[in-house]
């Protein structure tokens, strides 16, 4: 780990090039996090805020900019960018990591806002707005997933599942809620037809005269509801 990790070689450098930073030797701490950069990979503005335990995994790729601020246990993934979105000299241009968060790999956090403590951010995601507290952010742009907003909520969350790398048990948030809603939809249309073809089996015994026409002419007693087809559209 000493030797063959750049994820910590890069935050060690950090701490150094900040210390730098800190005591207005701006020169000496831009060129020790240029140094830092050259050999791991990794960038990570000699103004930015880390704090303890911070884990950059494989790093390689990973912008963190001047006034971000990453909280204590956060795990950063390849290829993040913690950016801004401004240009005006002074200002909050970068995001704050609460503790706890992990940033999954190739995914773009751009603006002064905060990601609340425990959130995730899935890989590939471009975050532009806050994600709340133990909320998930995936997509572009990013949508939000709130924990525990009520017991149903949390049940579909749980099934949803999330890994470092922000990809899901199955596939995407909103595409598995289609495909649940498809599902529901398809075991509808199951149960239709099932009630047309009790009926008319029903009607069919009746005595000629008594009752034999109560099924209507346009009654789907067959399913035609194509769930495998419309799944295969939201993959």
């Amino acid at each position: 780990m000493l030797t063959c990790y750049p994820g910590l070689h890069a935050i060690v450098m950090h701490r150094w090039a900040h210390a730098l930073w800190r005591r207005r030797w701006h020169w000496a701490g831009r060129f020790v996090s240029h140094l830092a950069r050259f050999f791991t990979g990794i960038e990570i503005h000699p103004g930015a805020t880390l704090g303890r335990r911070v884990f950059i995994d494989h790093g390689m790729g990973v912008v963190i900019g001047e006034t971000a601020e990453v909280g204590d246990d956060c795990t950063i993934y390849q290829g993040v960018t913690l950016g801004g979105t401004s240009t005006s000299k002074g200002a909050k241009r970068h995001p704050t990591l609460e503790r706890g968060v992990i940033v999954g790999a190739n995914a773009q956090v751009l603006g002064g806002f905060t990601v609340g403590e425990g959130a995730r951010v899935g890989s590939n995601a471009v975050v532009v707005k806050p994600v709340p507290a133990g909320a998930t952010a995936v997509g572009n742009p990013a949508r939000i997933i709130v924990a525990q907003a009520d017991a149903a909520r949390e049940a579909a969350a749980a099934k949803m599942g999330f890994s470092a790398y922000g990809l899901t048990q199955g596939d995407d948030p909103m595409a598995q809620a289609l495909k649940g809603l498809i599902d529901h939809a398809a075991g509808h249309e199951h149960q239709i037809a099932m009630l047309w073809a009790a009926i008319e089996q029903l009607s069919g015994a009746q005595p000629s005269g008594a009752g034999s026409n109560c099924v209507p002419a346009d009654a789907q007693t067959q399913e035609r509801f194509d769930a495998e087809g419309l799944n295969r559209l939201v993959k």
